[in-house]
This record gives structure tokens, C-alpha cells and sequence, in this order.
């Protein structure tokens, strides 16, 4: 079992990038988000990386769980979200949605990353750290 902490999840960001980066080479740009997100999830799992993909977010209200219709688009050990997208520019929308995911899964980062760009590394993708990943143990 691994030991969660901030090195684990940043070696683990930097594999999903990695990733990405990948993809959107073979790839490139102008296709659809479900395109992207079914190279993604070959991608990491060559990787031998555990990928969930497109399930529920549980949404608690005072106690009760919602049927609340989220999904995320992958979530990477059960620690990073990752949210694709393919579009010209990211919404601030985007920002909040996952940090929402980040929020009710109880995960300690986030990525959003934009298959519409030139340079995924540079300009498509943004990451988001929370209260958990600051309260990791560094090593």
C-alpha cells in the first residue's frame, strides 16, 4: 500500500502530464473530450496506474446523500482528479468544478487539462492543491 504524500501525489502529477502530453502528440487538437478521455485511460493504465472513470460524486447534504448527477471525468489512485477538456478557452467555471470534485471526493489535487492548445505542458493544463495536500507529510 502506498504512503500518501505530497512527493507521491506531485511524482503522480507529473506521470499524468506526462500522459497528456502523450496523447495530445498523437492525437493533437480538435477532437472530442470523450476521445481524449478514452486515450487517457489506456494511457495511465499502461502507466500501471489505478484509473476510475466517469463515476459519481456522492453529494452529502445535512447528512443525506443527493442524487446529485456529477461525474468526474478520472480520478488516479483515488488522490488526483482530473477533469479534460476541449475547448478554446477554460471557463472559471472549469476552476470551480473542480475544486468542488476535489471538495467531495476528499482528494488532495486536481488537474484540468485542455487538449485545445498547442503545448499541453505550457498552456493546457492547470493544477489546483487543496487543504489535504498541504496537510501531507512531505516524504
Amino acid at each position: 500500500m502506498r504512503k500518501l504524500t505530497k512527493k507521491y501525489v506531485n511524482d503522480l502529477s507529473y506521470q499524468i502530464i506526462g500522459a497528456a502530453i502523450k496523447v495530445h502528440k498523437a492525437l493533437g487538437s480538435g477532437l472530442l473530450e470523450k476521445v481524449y478521455q478514452a486515450c487517457m485511460e489506456q494511457e495511465l493504465h499502461q502507466r500501471q496506474l489505478n484509473v476510475k472513470c466517469q463515476q459519481s460524486v456522492p453529494i452529502i447534504y445535512e447528512g443525506i446523500k443527493t442524487d446529485a448527477l456529477l461525474r468526474f471525468d478520472l480520478l488516479v489512485d483515488d488522490c488526483i482528479i482530473i477533469e479534460l477538456k476541449a475547448v478554446e478557452k477554460l471557463n472559471p467555471i472549469f476552476e470551480a468544478q473542480i475544486m468542488s470534485y476535489m471538495h467531495f471526493l476528499q482528494v488532495p489535487k486536481g488537474i484540468i487539462i485542455n487538449f485545445c492548445c498547442r503545448n499541453i505542458f505550457k498552456e493546457g493544463q492547470k493544477t489546483f492543491v487543496n487543504e489535504i495536500f498541504r496537510d501531507l507529510p512531505d516524504e
